[in-house]
Order: structure tokens, then sequence, then C-alpha cells
């Protein structure tokens, strides 16, 4: 089943075949590379299968776009400027096609994403969600302590990213570079980007939650079962009976066991199996998949010290919010000594705090 961006079914004008077995490779690919297995693809076919059939399909559709009569060899058309625009006009819209799914399977737990056209910005207005109180009154009293609630708005403005990348197009025509491979790790570069600011509005805020009871405890220090639990009560009976989750990365979630140290583990168990509990003291246990800090060697970014107290069903924390459609901007043909073309791939975003949810974090260091 593949959702099909309205931006890229306006380009492809019905045409969907390369978007289609694209869309089928990156699943495979991100399956077998990253070990995501939560999205379906076609196992009948390997991927130097899914490879040359999406190369061909790129081919073809490249022809199509470009609107130019291919009467020489792939090579000499590939330093046409129509061909080299509709090559990466394709690309950025198989960016598009693919991107949000791999956004919504590592955030999508605690962001909500919204999508806008070139120049929009975002406002959302967010309700409190507490009720009133209700108070004794005299038999002859007309009022008592008037109530009145207020709502607020947060806006969002997007903000331009770009990374900028080689690639020898004319190889990418000819079939000698993997233009699938090309287009992964961009994807893969973008969604990295989205999330390391997406978790970092998220972790900020949880930061900042109020940590003694006279303000309302919402952020404790050192795990114990009592503290974990009444935590997640408190969560649960603030959202509305929406029932909170325990959230963090495997590291964190693994410290999430009994207080008794007289429990046994069996080699069938799920902390054996999977290094973590799925469901602990009614309430079940997400995963955050952890990332690589590529700025920094061999970091991570995902704190492995706190374990986070959500409700995925009630409002979202985080508002991502992604303006227009991805843009690349290219080097001419024979800008460069060695016939490369340098291309700068253009995506606006933008991440924000917007919610009536409450949330809560447990602190294990």
């Amino acid at each position: 089943m593949y959702k099909i961006p309205q931006n890229v079914m306006t380009f492809s004008e019905g045409n969907l075949d390369l978007y289609k077995a694209f869309t089928d490779l990156f699943r495979n690919y991100a399956s077998d590379t990253y070990g995501q297995t939560t999205l379906a693809f076609n196992k009948e076919k390997s991927l130097d299968e899914k490879n040359k059939e999406v190369n061909e399909l790129f081919a073809k559709e490249v022809k199509r776009v470009s609107g130019v009569e291919w009467s020489f060899g792939d090579a000499t058309m590939a330093t046409n400027p129509n061909v080299g625009w509709a090559a990466f006009a394709i690309s950025n819209h198989l960016i598009d096609m693919i991107l949000p799914e791999t956004i919504v399977g590592s955030i999508g737990i605690y962001t909500d994403v919204k999508y806008g056209g070139f120049g929009d910005s975002f406002a959302f207005t967010v309700r409190p969600n507490d009720l009133f109180v209700v108070s004794k009154s005299g038999r002859n009293q007309k009022h008592t302590e008037v109530k009145k609630q207020f709502d607020g708005q947060v806006t969002v403005l997007p903000i331009e990213h770009a990374v900028t990348v080689e690639v020898s197009f004319y190889k990418v025509l000819t079939g000698q570079e993997n233009l699938a491979e090309f287009v992964m790790k961009a994807v893969r570069s973008i969604e990295t980007a989205i999330t390391k600011d997406a978790y970092s509005a998220f972790s900020t805020a949880m930061d900042a939650l109020p940590t003694t009871p006279v303000n309302g405890e919402l952020k404790i220090t050192g795990y114990t079962q009592d503290s974990a639990v009444k935590l997640a009560q408190t969560v649960t009976a603030y959202n509305m009976g929406k029932k909170a989750v325990f959230l963090g990365t495997q590291l964190a979630v693994s410290k999430i066991l009994p207080t008794d140290a007289n429990y046994r583990y069996t080699l069938e168990s799920d902390y054996v199996k999977m290094g973590y509990v799925k469901t602990a003291f009614g309430y079940d246990v997400m995963v955050m998949p952890q990332l690589a800090d590529w700025e920094n060697k061999y970091k991570t970014l995902l704190a492995d010290d706190k374990i986070y107290v959500v409700s995925p069903t009630s409002q979202k924390l985080i508002k991502l919010c992604i303006e227009g459609e991805t843009l690349t901007n290219t080097d001419g043909t024979y800008d460069n000594a060695n016939l490369s073309q340098s291309a700068t791939i253009r995506k606006s975003w933008g991440v924000a705090v917007a919610t009536n949810s409450v949330a809560g974090e447990i602190d294990l260091a």
C-alpha cells in the first residue's frame, strides 16, 4: 500500500510506476540495512533486480519530463540542460514520496507532522485540557468563583535546510552509478536532520518539566517501580484517561524492572530476547531507535539516561511543519573539471512544542 503525496501525483501525471518501484526498493533497502521491518515490500525480487528496474524507469521518466527528443546516446543527452533539470526534479519527488513514512517511523509517537505550500506559516490553537473546579455553594448564593479558560496559539515558521552533494549525472543515466542509492542517502540525511530537530525540541520541553511536589511533580530523578507507576498514573489522569507509555532508547527502557530483586528471567522472556519488557506494571514500553551523531564520531543523539512518559493517543507534544516540495539547484554539465555536477537539495521545516497534553520524565542518572 503506497500513500502518494499530492505533489508527486501532479508531477507524475499519473505515471506512478517509478515512484511505487522506488518506494518498494527503499523499504527493502531499509529493512536489510537499518533493520526496519514495519513496512511491507515485495520479497519476490532481489535488491539488484529492483535497482535495475528503478534505473530503467528513471531513464524513461527523464525522457517524459524533459520533453527532449532522445536523438543521441545517453551520455550525450545528459549534457542537455532540460535533461539535467528533469533528472533532479524527479529525484526531488522521489524524496517527497518516501520521506513522510521514514519520519513517522522514527518520531511519530510524539510528533505530529503537518505539510504546507511554499511561503506557508503554521498556527496551532492550544486549548486548555483541564476541567472547571466545582465548589460547594449556599442555596441563596447567585454565583461561586467565576472560571474562564483561554486558548493559546503557537506559530511555526519553517526554516530552509540544504545539503550539497556531487553526482556524475551521465553515469547515472548510463547505469554506471546507482541513482537509488543516491536518493536513499539523501532521504536518510534529511530524515536524520529532521529527527534531530524534533527530538531536541522534545527533550528541551521535557527537561523544563516541574520537579517539586508543590508545582506538580512531572520530572523525577532516579528510577523506582513506585515512582514510575505514580508518574504514569499522573500522566494518564491528566490526559483524560488516555493511557501513558514508557518511552526511551533500548538502553534506557532496559532499566524498567520490578524493584523487588527476587525476580527471575527465563530464556524465553521478553527481557532476554529483546533487552527490555514490552509491558511493565500495566503500561506499554516503547523503544526510540537510537541515532548516530554524524557530526561527532561514534556519538549518539538520543539520551540513554532518560525515560519519557507520554500518552500517544492524546495531542502530540511536537509539531513538525514541512513547507513545500523538495528543491534542487545544480551546476552546469561542464562547470567542474571532473565533469561531475554539484547538486544542492533544499527542504524547509520547523518544529515547536504546541500541545495541551501532559508528559513526564524519569532521569536515570
